[in-house]
């Protein structure tokens, strides 16, 4: 049995069924069963847990050989870092209690790196945390989602500009489908490496992208030109702080700070990776909105 935490989301729904396609028993731990249904197409057990209530989740994880767990950030709570701290620990009293024999971690590419950056020091800290267990572990820490820039598509469509955090737009970094993610998760569970005890997998997309390729893309999706332009240093927390908290703002702020110093938010010196498939065109294709 494979339980997957967050089975709902893109990450999530790609091992599921990528798991289901091989035949194995999938059980889906979701927060309610609102978003329960095409899970259950595809032949996934449902099981109902919130993420900060280690009882029910120890309840869901239980009997599963092997468990896939997120720490997904709410960005728009009072206090994204701490709400993150309960969920880690959380998820940590629910492994304990259950005892699988495997946990697979989605982590977070810059998880190495022992200054303070912003969100992925809050996977440092998950990593940390989970290392404590005595099951095998593997942590894959996943570059950039390439979906993450659809919220974009609005708009790039009324004013024609990409805005990039990412400075010099023309400079190329590790970004990969969700997809991906969830496809190459499913891999290392269905084939984990049993003599090591913890491992580390990096994952990204079979190239790195640009800003600028970001900004082409829009432009074959939406027909139009688009062009990417840097949001100045100066305006990122007001700009983050529009949609989401302040707490959120500053984890993001400190992101880009490290991504824009070059060579954090990447992968571990000497690190294992795996690469996806899905290139940058289709994988914004199916997050373009109708019409």
């Amino acid at each position: 049995m494979y339980a997957i935490l967050g089975a709902a989301g893109k990450i999530g729904y790609s091992t599921s069924s990528t798991l289901r396609q091989t035949g194995v028993p999938v059980r889906a731990i979701l927060r309610s069963k609102a978003k329960s249904d095409p899970l259950s197409a595809i032949g996934c057990d449902i099981a109902v847990a919130d993420l900060q209530d280690p009882n029910a989740l120890a309840q869901a994880i239980a009997g599963a050989n092997a468990v896939q767990v997120i720490c997904p950030p709410l960005p728009h709570i009072p206090n994204t870092a701490d709400d993150m701290v309960r969920s880690i620990g959380s998820i940590m009293e629910a492994l304990e209690k259950a005892r699988p024999d495997l946990v697979l971690a989605i982590s977070d590419y810059g998880a190495h790196v022992r200054d303070d950056i912003g969100m992925p020091t809050m996977f440092r800290y998950f990593e940390e945390r989970l290392a404590e267990l005595p099951m095998r572990k593997i942590f894959l820490r996943s570059a950039e989602h390439m979906e993450g820039w659809a919220a974009l598509f609005p708009v790039a469509s009324a004013i024609s500009t990409l805005p990039s955090f990412h400075h010099p737009v023309d400079r190329e970094f590790p970004t990969v489908s969700a997809r991906d993610v969830g496809m190459i998760a499913a891999d290392l569970l269905l084939r984990p490496d049993l003599e090591i005890n913890q491992r580390v997998v990096h994952v990204e997309g079979p190239r790195r992208y640009s800003a600028a390729d970001f900004a082409t893309a829009f432009t074959r999706l939406l027909g139009r030109d688009v062009t990417a332009e840097a949001v100045p240093r100066a305006e990122w927390f007001e700009t983050f702080g529009r949609v989401v908290s302040p707490s959120a703002a500053d984890l993001l702020v400190k992101l880009y700070d490290a991504h824009n110093r070059g060579g954090l938010v990447d992968v571990e010196p000497g690190g294992e990776v795996r690469y996806g498939t899905s290139d940058l065109t289709g994988a914004l294709r199916s997050r373009l909105p109708a019409g």
